[in-house]
């Protein structure tokens, strides 16, 4: 059921039906909505890219800060971690299906901010 606002005699207002839950919106932002999450899905989004190599392109993150996020994001089936063993050792991550499922969303917003010029806190 839909929740709804009424107004009663006062002009105090009343929600009908209340969300005891988040939306859709919160539950997906709250998924993909992680401090460097989103530009580390954005940044996997055409190949496999190797942890250092993506370290870079996030700069403003710390290596410990992007190895969790990427734990997160491996924990949820979004992105895929494969080490490759020839010397010396490394470690790629990809986008799953589902990571991929995400990149029309970050688009828009990117788009989005772009346009509006949306400013840091």
């Amino acid at each position: 059921m839909k929740s709804k606002i009424e107004t009663d005699s006062y002009g105090r207002k009343k929600v009908i039906n209340v969300c005891h839950e988040p939306c859709a919106i919160e539950k997906g932002m709250r998924f993909i909505g992680g401090k460097w999450t989103g530009s580390i899905i954005y940044h996997l989004k055409d190949e496999p890219v190797r942890f250092n190599d993506l370290c870079r392109l996030l700069g403003g993150a710390s290596k410990k800060m992007i190895d969790q996020r990427l734990k997160e994001l491996e924990a949820r089936n979004m992105v895929r971690r494969e080490v490759i063993e020839q010397r010396p050792i490394a470690v790629t991550y990809e986008l799953t299906e589902f990571g991929r499922s995400a990149l029309s969303i970050l688009e828009a917003l990117r788009d989005w901010s772009e346009q509006n010029q949306i400013p840091l806190d």
